[in-house]
């Protein structure tokens, strides 16, 4: 996803204004160590259940003053610093759309995504 350029479109909608206050972004990248153990890791796979995470973004857009949700993630094998799931939201006051992001992304992790560390 080119962040800039998903914003840029988003706000040539014609209802953009009135409905966004803000927006929030995730940019998950593959780091070179695992959070369980802190060892190097080469590589990482993962497997994406797309059919979920669009699941999860129809439920969370009908959040108090979620305007849109953009999810992208990516399956294969990835390279530290390589990006894997980008998550968009916008919507109209911070207090609404934090803990969207927040579940949001916290839900995809667990519920439509699966990784394989390679050290």
């Amino acid at each position: 996803m080119d962040i800039s350029k998903t914003i840029a479109e988003l706000k040539q909608r014609p209802d953009f204004t009135d409905n966004v206050g803000m927006i929030l972004v995730h940019n998950g990248t593959v780091r070179n160590w695992s959070r369980k153990d802190k060892q190097q890791v080469s590589e990482l796979q993962t497997t994406v259940d797309f059919d979920k995470i669009e699941q999860l973004r129809q439920e969370y857009l009908k959040s108090e003053g979620i305007y849109e949700i953009l999810v992208e993630a990516h399956s294969g094998t990835f390279k530290p610093g390589d990006d894997l799931l980008f998550i968009l939201v916008a919507g109209d006051i911070r207090e609404n759309i934090k803990p969207v992001l927040s579940d949001l992304l916290d839900r995809i992790k667990a519920e439509a995504v699966s990784k394989t560390e390679i050290e």
